[in-house]
Parts: structure tokens; sequence; C-alpha cells
């Protein structure tokens, strides 16, 4: 007698869990912001090599 013989519902089974109205962001602006994070990633790597190279430069 094994456990998959277990018949009985669970309350959460039908259900999915839901993100009220409030949280939502359209998809217009989750765009956005996703590209502002990647521009934001890129400018710290340019500058950060850009750094790194300055300290090679003050080094010789």
């Amino acid at each position: 007698m094994g456990r998959d013989n277990h018949n009985s519902s669970s309350n959460n089974k039908n259900s999915l869990p839901q993100t009220p109205k409030t949280m939502k962001t359209s998809p217009e602006k989750a765009r956005q912001e996703f590209s502002r994070e990647f521009t934001d990633l890129i400018n710290k790597n340019v500058n950060g090599k850009a750094s790194n190279q300055r300290n090679k430069n003050n080094k010789k």
C-alpha cells in the first residue's frame, strides 16, 4: 500500500496564487525597467574597464 493510493483532495489543488491589481505592472513599464537596469549594468561595466585601464597606466 503506497502513498500514491491516497486520493483525498488538497485545499490548494484547484487554485493558483493571485497577484493583487495594485502590484501588477504593464508590460511596457516592465520593458522600460529592464532596459534601465541593463543600461546601468553596461555603464558600470564600461566605467569599470576604463578605471582598470587608468590604474594600469598609472602603475607604469
